[in-house]
């Protein structure tokens, strides 16, 4: 496995308007808290990410460093999936952001956002949407792993509510997925078929 130097530490702090948390740093215990409290894994960094830049700088440093990189959105992730022993964690859990359009009925959504996110904003619009049952979950696992709640029945999956992502690659690349762009990618991002 391979490791980070203090120096590409360093370099990616300066880069950040989010934080860098090592073990020994006063917040890493509590970053390193999922909603699952049974998970126990010590990640060698926790990038608590403020935009799309940090996510970007993060997954650059991944790659580089080769690095394992796990992805928390709003922390509920009961299978553990969001932190790693000894890699990297962005942590998306401060990009919390819900923005709601009346007119069209949309949501644009960050991916640190919970239900109670969402559902804060929805409903100030009398709107809601197919969502899980605990106000703790991220919109952003929940969607991407199917989704199923109070309104499955009648409106279907979260994840058939999807209209569009942006997702950050592996490579670092900001792309937005859709229906028009990035079909193969959107396809993907709904479960494959």
């Amino acid at each position: 496995m391979s490791s980070l130097s203090s120096e590409s530490i360093a370099t990616l702090k300066s880069a950040l308007r989010g934080e860098a948390l090592q073990p020994g740093d006063a917040a890493y215990e509590e970053a390193r808290q999922i909603w699952n409290a049974m998970i126990e894994r010590r990640p060698a960094l926790i990038v608590r990410c403020r935009g799309c830049a940090d996510v970007r700088q993060t997954v650059a440093l991944a790659r580089e460093s080769g690095l394992p990189l796990a992805v928390r959105g709003g922390g509920h992730n009961i299978a553990g999936s969001a932190l790693c022993d000894g890699g990297i964690v962005i942590d998306l859990s401060l990009m919390k952001s819900v923005r709601v359009e009346p007119a069209t009925r949309r949501a644009y959504v960050e991916p640190g956002a919970t239900l109670h996110d969402f559902d804060h904003e929805a409903q100030a619009f009398g709107l809601a949407t197919p969502l899980g049952i605990n106000s703790t979950t991220g919109v952003a696992g929940l969607t991407l792993g199917g989704g199923f709640g109070w309104l499955s029945r009648r409106f279907g999956m979260s994840v058939d509510n999807l209209v569009a992502a942006d997702v950050v690659t592996a490579d670092g690349n900001l792309l937005r997925a859709s229906a028009e762009d990035n079909a193969d990618l959107f396809w993907a991002l709904r479960g494959g078929g």
